[in-house]
């Protein structure tokens, strides 16, 4: 009872169980926790439909919506939810169901995968396109008439209902790519760029994955050692093949009309960019064809235009002739489509806009296929993109991807597995060493909690700041343990032992001084190795060094004078015998 009352009085002791205290806190952990947590949400879909929401980026892991009933059946896992996702769809279109969340009840209605069918037949539809008038500040409605297929829209299917979801987290700690599956990608820029334009990049890249509907994203700037410098982008649950082809490219869209350039991508000059059904999409006017590569596809969306690019391109068509063809009257040039200085469309102009400052015009494009699915599938995907560099603009400096890693999920689970098995393994060895060494619990019993309660700590760090852990700083978790145990065990021999120093018995005191004075050589050390390891490998390293630094900083700060005090509580007093 004595030494209890001593150890709870103790500040050093105090201090480790308050951190320690902060640091579940922090974890959070709930291990009652079941159903799905929700990862994103499709733009159009059944669910976004129903107000379902894709969870804000700052959102910790725990109090992501979780889904945990469909039609009143619990959701116990991914599993469950495709299971009774897929009997829901599989009963056809406009089928109503019901979605649970810890939060609220949804009701949702399946609905249906369209294809557009290109029929033999022809028919004259009617045009009509808002001309702006920047001298009145008006608009008018101009009309025309054109010879063109008609068009079906046919159920092929039934679509997704738009729920991109994953197992129920249990605490705040976030897995990185090595544990949770998903796409890294490393980037570097082709240019030196000055931290301005790093910024805009960096701001850029976010905000194309964010159109793209890409969520839990990671865009960090990184440097080796030799001052190079990357962007480092990890994506959970992304197609590696889809962030390369986004990521690739500078992105720089222009309009032009012959040699002059009437706009470009990003808001100073597109104020707006449709991406709902009801204006984008796969065009009903035109559809799909046969072709050499099996089959093509036309897409169509609307934009905006600022009055000062209208103005522009007024001044661009006023010049120009007008020519009479079959289906209508069409200028001389055409409105050419640039991405990346390649051409990916021409569009006619009909004569009735020349010299008119035009807000509202269509952007259209194709995509080819093996069959006319996957032509309308390269169609949308080639839309998305174009809409993109619109909305966003092109970047400052051209990228080269350097490296690109997909991690499967389930390799992710393997290696969550393994990286706790190796975990217990490593402080089942220390256990049994420690014991075997001294042969007294007060002294094994003490170090084993201490040495647990620097990997509450480092957990806690990694949940507070939503690092992400991944295989490097679990590594990093297990040097941390070993040079604890070093430390401890340090401690335990200096105080533990005797000798003579000076023709007289060194006092407790003088030999725990002695201890700590090699850690703290040993902490310096340690820090010095790992910093370079910040900058090394375009930070790809970065994780090992944070995590063995804040691991060995919170044991010499918290655990082992924690330690120390347990040691002379439990054994001083024999010591003094």
């Amino acid at each position: 009872m004595v030494r209890a009352k001593e150890l709870l009085g103790n500040w050093r002791v105090l201090l480790l169980l308050v951190i320690l205290v902060l640091s579940i806190w922090a974890i959070n952990p709930r291990p009652w926790h079941d159903g799905v947590a929700i990862r994103s949400v499709m733009k159009a879909s059944a669910a976004a439909d129903a107000n379902l929401a894709s969870p804000l980026t700052k959102t910790s892991p725990v109090q992501r919506e979780r889904v945990i009933a469909i039609n009143n059946e619990p959701v116990a896992d991914v599993t469950d939810y495709y299971r009774l996702v897929s009997e829901i769809t599989a009963r056809g279109v406009n089928q109503t169901f019901t979605v649970k969340t810890d939060r609220n009840l949804y009701s949702l209605r399946t609905k249906p995968e369209l294809q557009v069918v290109v029929l033999n037949e022809t028919e004259l539809v009617t045009v009509t396109t808002l001309v702006y008038n920047e001298t009145t500040n008006t608009t008018t409605n101009v009309t025309t008439q054109e010879l063109r297929n008609k068009t079906l829209e046919r159920v092929v299917g039934v679509a997704d209902i738009g729920l991109n979801v994953y197992d129920a987290p249990t605490t705040n700690i976030r897995q990185g790519l090595d544990l949770s599956g998903g796409t890294r990608v490393i980037l570097k820029p082709k240019e030196a760029v000055t931290q301005q334009d790093l910024d805009i990049v960096l701001s850029n890249i976010k905000e194309r994955l964010n159109v793209f509907g890409l969520s839990d994203i990671i865009v960090r700037p990184a440097k080796d050692l030799s001052g190079d410098q990357f962007i480092i982008v990890e994506i959970a649950g992304a197609n590696k093949d889809d962030v390369r082809e986004l990521l690739s490219n500078q992105g720089k869209f222009e309009a032009r009309i012959g040699n002059e350039t009437v706009f470009r991508g990003g808001d100073k000059d597109v104020t707006y960019v449709c991406r709902s059904p009801e204006c984008s999409g796969i065009d009903p006017r035109v559809g799909c064809t046969p072709s050499a590569e099996g089959a093509s596809c036309r897409f169509r969306f609307s934009i905006s235009l600022s009055p000062a690019a209208a103005q522009r391109q007024a001044a661009v068509t006023k010049t120009l002739d007008s020519q009479f063809e079959t289906g209508g009257s069409y200028l001389s040039q055409p409105l050419d489509l640039y991405l990346d200085d390649q051409l990916v469309d021409s569009l006619r102009i009909s004569s009735d806009l020349k010299g008119r400052a035009v807000t509202d015009i269509e952007i259209s494009g194709g995509g080819v296929g093996a069959n006319q699915q996957l032509a309308v599938q390269d169609s949308l995907n080639n839309m998305k993109k174009l809409q993109t560099v619109l909305i966003t603009g092109s970047l400052p400096v051209q990228l080269e991807i350097v490296k690109t890693d997909s991690i499967s999920p389930l390799l992710g689970q393997e290696f969550v597995k393994n990286s706790v098995v190796v975990g217990l393994l490593v402080i089942l060895t220390v256990v049994l060493i420690v014991f075997l060494r001294y042969r007294d619990l007060r002294v094994s019993l003490p170090m084993i909690v201490t040495m647990l309660s620097e990997v509450v700590i480092i957990l806690g760090f990694a949940a507070v700041t939503g690092w992400n852990l991944d295989l490097a700083a679990i590594a990093a978790i297990i040097v941390a343990i070993g040079t604890g145990v070093d430390d401890q065990i340090l401690i335990a021999d200096e105080t533990l032992q005797k000798e003579k120093s000076e023709g007289r018995s060194r006092s407790w005191k003088e030999r725990l001084g002695r201890a700590f004075f090699i850690i703290i050589a040993a902490y310096v050390a340690t820090v010095a190795a790992m910093a370079p390891l910040y900058f090394a490998g375009a930070g790809m390293l970065r994780g090992f060094a944070i995590v063995t630094i804040v691991g060995v900083t919170a044991g010499v700060l918290f655990a082992r004078p924690a330690y120390a005090a347990l040691l002379q509580a439990l054994i001083k007093k024999d010591d003094e015998s």
